[in-house]
This record gives structure tokens, C-alpha cells and sequence, in this order.
């Protein structure tokens, strides 16, 4: 697994994509100040300049933390390699049927991170052969945020499925402050968090109580 200090997989914040830029704005600025070290921009509407102006607006907020304090948390686009090479971006999240890990790596090239997403067993078996820098394993409880889903991992599925992966593993789905050092000690190498940080009363706050679980795993 990788070690905490060296981990940007560690808290992966995900966008909600019903939030007003606004409202990202504020959530994503204060969730980096509280230490989360990713962030994914999702948006699920179609509008591709929207999109744009969203990566755009968070891409500067990274950066402004990074100048402030050098810490880099990657950016990376939810499905869109086009978004993602019009920001110039960290990298991609791509799910199962967005467009396909291959052609994405020959678009971005061998230094951008390409995750995807795995729901099911024998995708997790067919990634270990793909130009994937990571895996979203989903969904590992049940979940608000996303109600197609295929495979509800638990913790048994997930302890299974990081014996067997050969890439850094971020888990998703229904994780919290009480289950995820639970996550953690089954094998992730970092959890993907939307509503706990993203709906929380104080985004900061949250994103701190996180880490420190997670330090102190």
C-alpha cells in the first residue's frame, strides 16, 4: 500500500455536480484547506462548456494552494478527456462505458493519470492489462449519490479485491467517519468522498476529522 505522506489518492474529493459553481467554489476551497488530496470534478449535464468553466474555476483554486503551500492536488475530469485536455488537467476518471483506456492514453499521453472505474469482478480481473494508473472500486456500501449500481463491494469484496489488484485502489460509495478506517484496513489506498465533504455544514472541518482518522490508521 502507499504510505500517507506520498499518497494523493489518500482523500479523493468528488464534485457534486447539483452544487452551483459558487457553492464548488467555497466546498473546494475549504475541503483543500482541510487536506484533501484529489479532487474530481463531476458533471453529469451535458454541457460541455459549463464543464469547462467548472475545471477551469477549481484548477485555480489548486493552484493557488499549491503556490501558497506546495502541496499539488492533482485535478482530474470526470469522463471527458476532452475537458480534460482543454484544462490541461492531471488527468481522467473514466467509467465503463466512456470512451475506452487505450485510445484515452494515446489522446493524453503517458504522463496524465487515467483512473477507472471497476463494479464488477471480472472487470477488476481485465484492468490489470490496461494504461490505468488507478482503480475506483464502487460501489463499497450503498449510496445516495448513485442508485445503477452493479456490485456493493462491503468490506469482504474489497479486502478480495486488493489482494488481487495491481494498481493504487480508491474506494467509493457510502464511506463516512464511521466506516472508513474500516475502508482503509481492508485495503484501499484511499477513499472517494462527495457527500461527507461536499454536503457537510463546514467543508474544512469535515475534510480535517477525515484526515485524521486516516493519519492515524
Amino acid at each position: 500500500m502507499i504510505t500517507s505522506n506520498h499518497n494523493p489518492y489518500l482523500l479523493y474529493l468528488v464534485t457534486d455536480d447539483q452544487q452551483s459553481l459558487s457553492t464548488l467554489e467555497h466546498v473546494v476551497r475549504e475541503a483543500v484547506a482541510g487536506g484533501v488530496t484529489m479532487v474530481q470534478i463531476r458533471e453529469k449535464h451535458g454541457d460541455v462548456r459549463a464543464f469547462i468553466k467548472r475545471a477551469q474555476t477549481i484548477k485555480a483554486i489548486l493552484q493557488h494552494a499549491y503556490t501558497a503551500t506546495g502541496r499539488h492536488i492533482p485535478l482530474i475530469i470526470n469522463d471527458r478527456v476532452d475537458v480534460a485536455l482543454a484544462v490541461d488537467a492531471d488527468g481522467v476518471h473514466l467509467g465503463q462505458t466512456d470512451m475506452p483506456v487505450a485510445i484515452a492514453r494515446q489522446l493524453l499521453g503517458k504522463d496524465k493519470l487515467i483512473g477507472l472505474s471497476i463494479e464488477t469482478e471480472q472487470q477488476l480481473t481485465d484492468c490489470a492489462s490496461l494504461p490505468i494508473d488507478y482503480i475506483g472500486l464502487s460501489a463499497i456500501f450503498t449510496t445516495a449519490t448513485k442508485t445503477n449500481l452493479v456490485t456493493h463491494w462491503g468490506l469482504a469484496g474489497l479486502q478480495r479485491a486488493a489482494e488481487i489488484c495491481p494498481f493504487p485502489m480508491v474506494a467509493i460509495g457510502g464511506i463516512n467517519h464511521t466506516n472508513l478506517t474500516d475502508v482503509i484496513a481492508a485495503g484501499a489506498d484511499g477513499i472517494a468522498i462527495v457527500s461527507a465533504i461536499s454536503h457537510a455544514d463546514d467543508p474544512r472541518q469535515a475534510a480535517m476529522a477525515i484526515r485524521s482518522l486516516l493519519n492515524n490508521n
